[in-house]
């Protein structure tokens, strides 16, 4: 089995919010990464403070890798793309790439969820880092800058019922 989409991008783009809305809309189940890390390991925040980044990097691969195995609509945190072999495993999916301004995610950031980000300069530079990476490995994109989550979700159900 493979999975019908795997949504990357920033944090605090909307990946979780459309992913299960897209996933709802399909009739298909939806594979949060992070919540299945955070199920196993306890916060993110917690992880990071007492186990550090590479450990919970270690565990953000096994629970991708089992992810991709699946079917369904999958959601990766922000940087589980910079694992090489999560690139190399994400080729010949169809790879959502959900994009957000600065402006958009300034009300949406929360930085006691987000142990890499302290602010929107640090949003932005993390954002920066990455987009060459996201840009590679991304076959759609949606920008949830601007109207409802919903409506979203329902633009990228309708574009994956096509792609199917």
């Amino acid at each position: 089995m493979t999975p019908t989409a795997v949504l990357i991008g920033p944090p605090a783009a909307g990946k979780t919010r459309i992913g299960k809305a897209t996933a709802r809309m399909l009739g298909l189940p939806f594979i949060d990464v992070d919540a299945r890390i955070v199920e196993k390991h306890g916060s993110i925040p917690d992880i990071f403070e007492h186990h550090g980044e590479a450990q919970f990097r270690d565990w953000e691969r096994i629970e991708v890798a089992r992810a991709l195995s699946e079917e369904g609509v999958i959601s990766l945190g922000g940087g589980a793309i910079e694992n090489e072999q999560t690139q190399k495993d994400l080729a010949g999916l169809t790879v959502v790439l959900v994009t957000v301004s600065a402006e958009a995610v300034a009300e949406r950031l929360d930085n006691n969820k987000r142990p890499l980000l302290n602010g929107l300069d640090s949003w932005k530079n993390l954002v920066a880092r990455r987009q060459t990476t996201y840009e590679e490995l991304a076959t759609v994109t949606i920008d949830t800058s601007t109207g409802p989550m919903d409506q979203h979700a329902e633009r990228l159900a309708e574009m994956l019922r096509v792609i199917a």
